[in-house]
């Protein structure tokens, strides 16, 4: 297990700017999650770690040596790539030893290190096979037996899964956090899936344009992300964001929607121009709502309903039961759970400070 500190990372390629002045400290056995749309400067902090890329400027240290500029042979990583690397005319077992091999490990403790992988993997009776002929969730086990062999300070994993079916995403989303746990050892994982981000890791690093925006445990990034951005790109559907009317000031307990009072947490801050920000399951239908609108969609997901309401404000959506649906063109009023109000800074995007606030209980929904 190791932990990894980049300080005032930057990379310029040219006058393309991919990753911008960014500080992270990972925690040694964490499992993070560097999430964001194509583009956001996920892989290239990646490949930075890796020492597949040297920053233009900053620094990165592992177990507090200095790593900017050694080769990543001399980094002792694995690094688990989306197209998987293996050599198709070679067996399993031989792609699995084949880093130990050429480190010149002893060959019974090649055998027995690729023995105990294959078990972690469960892939003992593929080890003769040869690789060219598996399915993409096999090849993708024996990329992870050939990183694990070599029991390295830190996995670094670049969309593992993306070149998988929905169905077996999911599965192995499950597998790759249970060998985590099972290993320890410190991994960051890349990809602009929010699922696979919420389903596996202990830290979430929200990136766009290259820049850090916010890192966290999932449920602090999903009940209170800290900035527009994060709001929609985490939930789906995403945060609901509505201009309220005029300013804030601070010591505020209540703003104005369309005219209405909405009583919202005590703001510890002023701004000329706010966003509200709510999620889905935070809205309730409600005859007696201070915003009035009318359903234009109704989005029946299984296990609950979304329903699409157009008001004066622009469109809200609004998670109700599976059971409680309403036709198109129903007339509703809509209220907000006051302590699930945040105020955006419209301006610039970001959260205002205002009163203390928690995640909430387990079991409270949260899409």
């Amino acid at each position: 297990m190791s932990t990894i500190v980049l300080a005032s990372l930057h990379k310029r390629f040219d006058n393309f700017v991919a990753v911008r002045d960014t500080s992270l400290t990972i925690g040694s056995g964490r499992f993070v999650v560097l999430l964001g749309p194509s583009g956001c400067g996920k892989t290239t902090t990646l490949r930075m770690i890796a020492g597949l890329e040297l920053p233009t400027s900053g620094q990165i240290m592992i177990d507090g040596e200095d790593v900017t500029q050694l080769r990543a042979r001399q980094r002792d990583i694995a690094f688990v790539f989306q197209m998987f690397a293996l050599y198709p005319h070679m067996t399993v077992r031989n792609n699995i030893a084949f880093p130990l091999k050429n480190e010149h490990v002893p060959r019974k403790e090649i055998a027995a290190r690729v023995d105990t992988a294959a078990h972690m993997l469960r892939i003992e009776n593929i080890l003769d096979r040869k690789t060219g002929g598996l399915s993409g969730g096999d090849r993708q086990r024996v990329a992870l037996g050939r990183a694990i062999v070599r029991q390295p300070k830190a996995f670094l994993m670049d969309e593992p899964l993306g070149t998988l079916d929905a169905d077996f995403r999911e599965l192995m989303c499950l597998e790759l956090r249970k060998l985590h746990n099972a290993l320890g050892a410190t991994t960051v994982y890349v990809t602009h899936d929010q699922s696979e981000a919420m389903a596996m890791a202990d830290d979430i690093v929200v990136m766009n344009r290259g820049e850090l925006l916010q890192a966290g445990p999932p449920q602090e990034i999903y009940h209170f992300p800290a900035t527009v951005f994060v709001g929609n790109f985490i939930g789906s559907p995403p945060m609901n964001f509505l201009p309220i009317d005029g300013g804030l000031d601070a010591g505020d307990e209540q703003v104005r929607l369309h005219g209405a009072a909405v009583p919202v947490p005590r703001s510890v801050a002023a701004a000329e121009r706010v966003l509200l920000g709510i999620r889905p399951e935070h809205v309730a239908i409600d005859q007696h709502g201070p915003l009035r609108g009318k359903v234009t969609a109704d989005e029946y997901l299984g296990s609950h309903q979304v329903l699409v309401v157009e008001t004066a404000l622009g469109v809200v959506r609004v998670r109700v039961g599976k059971d409680d649906g309403l036709p198109a063109g129903s007339p509703v009023g809509l209220s907000f759970r006051k302590e699930r109000t945040l105020l955006y800074d419209a301006q610039s995007g970001r959260l205002l400070p205002g009163a203390a606030r928690t995640v909430p209980a387990h079991g409270e929904a949260h899409g």
